[in-house]
């Protein structure tokens, strides 16, 4: 489904939890600290990951921080800005362990 579809928006800028994104902890910690927020998203409201300023994003801190969102929120979570080398060598590893894909902008 594409962002017309839906009526709100939740973006989540990465780098307000840092941008050496590399310890399962950390994701770990990052995820629990979004869970107030999250628990407000409503069904037709999208949740879009932005990875601007993300310097490095390990497998690990990745795992623990957008698998969770992506078996909760599928179809509507989308990243977005995701250019980065680390970034797109992450994803491709969670999206092989989970078999299934992020949607990307």
């Amino acid at each position: 489904m594409h962002c017309p579809d839906y009526l709100l928006i939740m973006i989540i800028e990465l780098k307000k939890f840092g941008t050496t994104l590399i310890s399962r902890q950390t994701g770990r910690e990052a995820f629990s600290a979004l869970q107030p927020f999250l628990k407000d998203v409503k069904e037709n409201e999208m949740v879009k990951v932005d990875f601007t300023g993300v310097l490095t994003f390990s497998p690990s801190w990745g795992d623990e921080f957008l698998t969770p969102l992506l078996n909760t929120y599928g179809e509507r979570l989308t990243l977005r800005n995701t250019s980065n080398p680390s970034v797109q060598a992450t994803l491709d590893i969670l999206e092989q362990t989970t078999g299934k894909n992020f949607t990307k902008e």
